[in-house]
């Protein structure tokens, strides 16, 4: 057993005793009944599993729960799928996969929407030409496996919100 602890949206966790080899999907959903992280394919191959890891430099990327280990996540700030929304809105990137229907079974929907959000976060810091948005986000989502085939719906979702933002996310035609 090794004590755990850890923020999760913006709340603080433990310390709590778990054991060495429990999952950190395990422990979001068993322990904390945070049941939007998925396990999908238990390799971290397909990232319905993916959560927002947040370093302390204000940089943010994702990383599989299935195959990590809830104590590597120890001292670190994590965000769920359950955090995106605030006091019951919706972000614009969920409105977005709504009305895309980007979602259809849902099973992969939280590892998109995390990596969508962390593409946001980069775009807002370092924009990107135009011409170049549309592999952007290809690469961004690259990696997160929809057994549905949705893989438009998400891409175009994410697309729409910068689009929407242009100035915040995009450089500017000189």
């Amino acid at each position: 057993m090794t004590k755990l602890s850890l923020t999760i949206n913006g709340r603080a966790y433990g310390p709590v005793d778990v054991r060495d080899e429990l999952s950190m999907n395990d422990f979001l959903r068993e322990y904390l009944g945070m049941t939007g992280t998925k396990f999908g394919c238990g390799a971290a191959q397909c990232l319905s599993c993916a959560v927002i890891v947040d370093e302390p430099d204000g940089t943010s990327y994702t990383s599989p729960t299935c195959i990590a280990s809830a104590v590597s996540f120890d001292g670190k700030t994590i965000r769920t799928v359950e955090g995106h929304a605030k006091e019951g809105e919706l972000t614009a990137l969920q409105k977005a996969f709504i009305r895309h229907f980007a979602f259809q079974c849902g099973y992969c929907t939280a590892g998109f929407l995390n990596e969508g959000q962390v593409l946001l976060e980069r775009l807002a810091k370092a924009p990107v030409r135009r011409a170049d948005l549309e592999n952007t986000i290809a690469e961004a989502l690259d990696g997160h496996l929809c057994r549905c085939t949705g893989y438009i719906k998400y891409h175009e979702a994410v697309r729409d919100v910068i689009l929407a933002d242009s100035g915040r996310y995009l450089v500017a035609n000189r």
